[in-house]
């Protein structure tokens, strides 16, 4: 299915993506932490909440900034 901002996804489509089991976003759906559509009983994901979810949550490395050593 999809909407004027992209793919809806299902909660197993959204699970594959992050990698983790169906558990993980119907919690974040019943906790709100996320946005979701209801179609009838269904549940969607919009495909760029998820790529929205993701970048949020991404943590960049650490570099060596010059001048910092380590201590002896």
């Amino acid at each position: 299915m999809t909407t004027a901002t992209g793919q809806l996804l299902t909660v197993q489509e959204v699970a594959e993506i992050l990698g983790t089991s169906v558990r993980f976003p119907r919690r974040l759906i019943e906790e709100r932490r996320i946005t979701f559509v209801k179609v009838g009983r269904h549940v969607r994901i919009p495909e760029s909440v998820i790529s929205a979810y993701i970048a949020e949550r991404t943590v960049q490395p650490v570099t060596a900034r010059a001048g910092l050593r380590r201590a002896a």
